[in-house]
């Protein structure tokens, strides 16, 4: 999700006094959703969506009844998505940030969370795509909700430091994150799992990093955790950078959560230590390189052909191709600490990169950004084209998540005749 500019809002004084809304870390139920910041979304099995908003400190769960969608999904197309958004927002295209997205499990249906920037407000939207490729606005003051807020939110007053380029001094767009608020990473993926709610982010105090474990329907109990972790290309232990995308697996007998970290290792914790008050010591188990993951998709790969389907996990990262990682390679990983690595920080091309069951990087045309599995087979893209520089929005089959528009090969020529190219004897 976005690390936005906008600062975290404060509920209004009347809000506060208002009698429907209950105290901070109970469940909250109003007549209106008053969602300030549409973030993290992800669904239940039956069509609950949750919206993570960074401003409000808080977890919305709105439900979206839906008809089935139908089991024929194609491949298909949407070109300048921001574009489009930004015209059923009535706003510029560069007044439009996009968030997040996910898939409705029923209806296939594409939900986009999005900022609408218009003058000195910034207001939070929804938009559904339809799997006939038309745009509609989600009014979320027509569905029925609840909200959970969290507790131990960060200090909204609190901002980033301005870091530069080793040797080298801080540049404009460096010195700007000297305003990006904490709030920014409070809510950074929700993952829904045998009606629970993981939710990674920071919360307040030194120990920053943090999971949050949620019942749904809420019902006004969480419980929150530290977590610690080693950083193999950072060689250190850190305890404030967020887990930026997650997924439930069943791994050595048990759920764990699998989880990426900016820069990009990625580590195990077994649910059964995601309790309130609890430190956690996340078990690292590789590292796959220099990159912010975007998105932890969990699918099943099964090749055109032929050959046995295989559980997977797609990590998409913004400075990096998708990294598929087949889940059986977690299995019985190898756990690692500092002790394992001559020390120092380790750049790409260290000959210890990538270390541990990474899988292999993916082609893919263009940069993916976040990304959803539609259906059982296809997953769905939001793609900034290698040429162009168009934000797209597309749905390929999981095997070749691709479209192929900018790349020439010899099947493209006029001349080719199939049967010429096959080996000869």
């Amino acid at each position: 999700m976005s690390t936005s500019r906008r600062l975290a809002s404060t509920l209004s004084a009347a809000l506060l006094m208002g009698a429907s809304l209950l105290a901070t870390n109970s469940l909250a139920q109003e007549t209106r959703p008053d969602i300030k910041f549409a973030g993290a979304l992800e669904f239940s099995e039956d069509g609950t969506l949750f919206v993570g908003d960074n401003h409000n400190g808080a977890i919305y769960a709105f439900e979206i009844p839906a008809e089935p969608g139908g089991n024929q999904i194609m491949p298909s197309t949407i070109a300048n998505i921001d574009s489009r958004i930004a015209e059923l927002l009535g706003v510029g295209v560069g007044a439009v940030e996009i968030n997040d997205l996910a898939v409705h499990p029923v209806s296939n249906e594409i939900y986009i969370s999005v900022t609408r920037l218009s003058g000195f407000a910034a207001q939070p939207a929804i938009v559904k795509v339809s799997q006939q490729q038309e745009l509609s606005l989600l009014d979320m003051g027509k569905l029925t909700f609840q909200k959970q807020e969290l507790t131990e939110f960060p200090n909204a007053d609190e901002t980033f430091g301005v870091r530069g380029m080793g040797p080298f001094p801080a540049l404009p767009r460096d010195i700007a994150k000297d305003n990006v608020s904490l709030t920014s990473l409070a809510i950074m993926d929700i993952e829904y799992y045998d009606g629970e709610l993981f939710v990674a982010g920071v919360a307040q105090e030194n120990f920053l990093s943090s999971l949050r474990r949620i019942s749904y329907p809420f019902d006004g109990k969480q419980s929150i955790s530290s977590v610690e972790m080693y950083h193999i290309a950072h060689d250190q232990y850190e305890s404030r950078a967020p887990i930026r995308a997650m997924s439930v697996q069943e791994i050595d007998g048990k759920p764990q959560l699998v989880a990426a970290y900016t820069c990009s290792p990625i580590v195990l914790v077994p649910l059964e230590e995601i309790a309130d008050g609890a430190k956690i010591s996340a078990r690292t188990i590789m590292d796959y390189g220099n990159g912010q993951p975007l998105d932890m998709i969990s699918f099943t790969y099964k090749s055109p052909f032929g050959g046995e389907a295989e559980p997977m996990l797609y990590v998409t990262s913004n400075a990096r191709a998708p990294q598929a990682i087949p889940v059986k390679g977690l299995q019985e990983a190898q756990v690692v600490i500092h002790t394992a690595f001559e020390r120092g920080p380790k750049l790409d091309l260290s000959p210890v990169m990538p270390f541990g069951p990474v899988g292999k990087p993916v082609m893919f045309e263009g940069t993916p950004l976040h990304m959803a599995l539609v259906g059982d087979g296809f997953l769905a893209s939001i793609t900034r084209d290698a040429y162009s520089g168009s934000l797209n929005l597309d749905t390929n089959p999981a095997w070749f998540p691709n479209r192929i528009h900018n790349l020439v090969a010899e099947f493209d020529f006029p001349q080719y005749d199939p049967a010429a190219g096959k080996p000869r004897d």
